[in-house]
């Protein structure tokens, strides 16, 4: 009698561990748009996936998980996975189509058809820029203060079409002294740095969660894929799916280096 608590406690400590097990599950998208690449995310057990052609994915989760599932052409969706759906291992999502409403447009002066008599006859002014002041001006994306002084440094044609020609000597001169040299290689510096910082705090911890790397080593595993001369190709403006599958591939070629190494 008194081996049956033990074995009592052993069987219930079991099947509690199977519970909180993740379970295969085995889903499909029902959409009107397009099916393959959606991107399907558990974010309580850090488990994610992407539907193939047909819609289908199989992701791990348990009851109470929370699944997040988006792509660019639909509306992102929550799912809370369900005792009965993990029992069976099937889910089914509908995801609606993103549409993109335009804004309602209200109509001032009635236009003739004429585009020589409607431009005549409109009141719309341009607004004054740089160019009617003859000053030079920058109208690209903005840019941080290493961007800036680079583009103070480096801006312009070295030799200026003009009568009589003159040469810029202040871009000559940072040239000559290695100054845009070295802003250029600070906003690469400042750049990886910031790709490093996105690897490190949000799709870092999604990564390991399926690889094996020792947390002492992942600063110089994200450093090592920062030597990559597509490293800020494979990182900026893309998907956390096409970053997660650039770590992939990197760590593979970080543990090879490790391994000849020792």
């Amino acid at each position: 009698m008194k081996f049956l608590f033990p074995l009592f406690n052993i069987s219930l400590f079991a099947l509690f561990s199977l519970q909180a097990q993740n379970t295969q599950i085995s889903g499909q998208i029902i959409s009107e748009g397009e099916l393959e690449g959606i991107h399907v995310i558990n974010r309580t057990a850090f488990r994610y996936a992407t539907t193939d052609k047909n819609g289908f994915f199989i992701v791990e989760g348990k009851e109470s998980d929370s699944l997040y599932f988006s792509s660019i052409q639909h509306q992102p969706k929550t799912v809370v996975l369900t005792k009965s759906e993990i029992k069976s291992r099937t889910l089914t999502v509908t995801l609606l189509e993103s549409l993109n409403e335009l804004d309602e447009v209200v109509l001032g002066a009635i236009l003739t058809g004429d585009l020589n008599s409607d431009i005549g006859n409109s009141e719309a002014k341009r607004p004054l820029d740089f160019y009617d002041l003859g000053i030079p001006g920058y109208t690209g994306p903005r840019m941080n203060l290493v961007e800036r002084r680079l583009f103070e440094a480096d801006s312009g044609p070295l030799i200026p079409f003009r009568i009589p020609p003159s040469i810029n000597f202040y871009k000559l001169l940072n040239m000559m002294t290695g100054r845009t040299k070295m802003l250029k290689e600070h906003v690469k510096l400042d750049a990886d740095k910031q790709s490093i910082r996105y690897l490190r705090d949000v799709v870092g911890p999604l990564f390991f969660i399926n690889h094996n790397l020792a947390k002492d080593m992942r600063m110089e595993f994200y450093y090592f894929c920062s030597d990559d001369i597509d490293f800020q190709d494979r990182c900026v403006n893309r998907s956390d799916v096409e970053v997660l599958e650039y770590l992939d591939e990197k760590l593979i070629e970080f543990k090879t280096v490790q391994l000849s190494e020792n």
